[in-house]
């Protein structure tokens, strides 16, 4: 019965022109059937059939862009009409386009005009239009993808305004499960001066950020870029800290990134707080923090690496049955073999200097070994000499 239905209506058009529907085209636009053959009208670039969609549908733009099935005929002739019918568009929508941006319908919408600005009187409509609404957008569902969509497609020069208000609220977007993600990208398509702006935000507050459940991949995101302008003066921010983001669900993962990441001063200070056997007992048997821990182990420098290990060992009895303890143990003791292993190692090697000196080495040896036998007892029976 359902496909019948669909072939039944898809008939009603076959045939009719597009003449035979005007004064109809707005109500064809909000009906599945009607809004698709309206937008196959456009694909074939007839200008007279985009002026008589256009001259019936833009004025009602505003209801159109959110709904279900008109919203697919705005965006068709928002990519097909030409630049003046386009800047009348976005005049007539501007007031509103907040408000479309965050339907779930009028998203699309939006982001297709987006992609379609073509003079620079658009592209400030846009921006006038979305400016005093940006954290808003950016903390909507459907919202969001409408500033990443300006980051996608209007230069940095444009894309200012953004970056602007989010460096006023960085901590609000930061904090935010859409705004992180959003100023991840924002950093991405950034120019330099830009970078340098964001960045320079995110570490004043680096340390409200590395504690939140989402400003925490913010933080981690700067360090990720690997640049030392940035990485050194943010990893500085947690001096001081180290013990109490530690044990913390979603710093302490930030932690181990710095540990790793340090310039080997900076890791010095990092490090240098946990050697303390109070502080370090603590840390020992936390289920975050004995990986930071585990972490400084590695990449500590070997004399500090030796301060770690000599306040450890005391504390291991007392948590070797925990699963952490366990691991820690089983790391020191695998090292201590391998140092074991390597120092007999060392020993059995013979003192040579070069091939050359071979032959003088075996003489000396073979001619004094009768007189070191002939000295004492205990030669052992049955070993050849050379």
């Amino acid at each position: 019965m359902n496909v019948l239905f669909y072939i039944i209506a898809i008939n009603r058009f076959a045939g009719i022109m597009l003449e035979d529907l005007v004064g109809e085209i707005y109500s064809l636009c909000k009906d599945q059937h009607g809004c698709r053959y309206l937008q196959k009208k456009l694909e074939e670039k007839n200008e007279q059939y985009i002026g008589m969609i256009f001259n019936e549908v833009f004025s009602h733009f505003v209801e159109l862009m959110t709904d279900p099935f008109g919203n697919y005929l705005c965006q068709k002739l928002l990519e097909y009409c030409n630049d003046d019918q386009r800047t009348i568009i976005i005049e007539t929508v501007a007031p509103e386009l907040v408000n479309i941006s965050l339907n779930m319908h009028g998203t699309r919408a939006v982001q297709k005009m987006i992609e379609f600005l073509s003079t620079p009187q658009q592209i400030r409509m846009v921006i006038v239009a979305l400016n005093p609404n940006v954290v808003t957008l950016i903390k909507d569902l459907n919202g969001n993808h409408v500033i990443q969509k300006c980051l996608n497609r209007l230069s940095s020069e444009d894309n200012q305004f953004i970056y602007n208000i989010i460096s006023k609220n960085c901590i609000e977007v930061a904090t935010h499960r859409h705004g992180c993600c959003v100023l991840q990208r924002c950093i991405d398509h950034a120019s330099e001066t830009q970078k340098i702006q964001l960045v320079t935000e995110i570490t004043y507050n680096a340390l409200t950020l590395v504690q939140d459940p989402f400003g925490n991949y913010v933080v981690q995101y700067v360090l990720d870029l690997g640049d030392n302008r940035f990485t050194d003066s943010l990893i500085r921010k947690f001096i001081g800290n180290v013990c109490l983001l530690s044990v913390q669900k979603f710093s302490s993962n930030v932690m181990e990134k710095c540990i790793r990441v340090a310039e080997p001063e900076t890791r010095k200070f990092l490090i240098d707080e946990m050697l303390n056997r109070n502080q370090l007992d603590k840390l020992l048997r936390d289920s975050y923090a004995n990986y930071v821990v585990q972490t400084s182990l590695d990449y500590a420098d070997p004399m500090q690496r030796a301060q770690l290990v000599e306040c450890i060992r005391p504390l291991l009895p007392a948590i070797r049955n925990t699963p952490y303890g366990k691991r820690i143990q089983g790391k020191l003791h695998r090292e201590q073999q391998q140092q074991m292993a390597l120092g007999s190692f060392n020993m059995l090697r013979l003192p040579l200097h070069g091939l050359g000196n071979l032959g003088s080495f075996t003489g000396n040896f073979g001619g004094n070994m009768g007189g070191i036998i002939g000295m004492n007892d205990y030669a052992t029976p049955g070993v050849r000499y050379i």
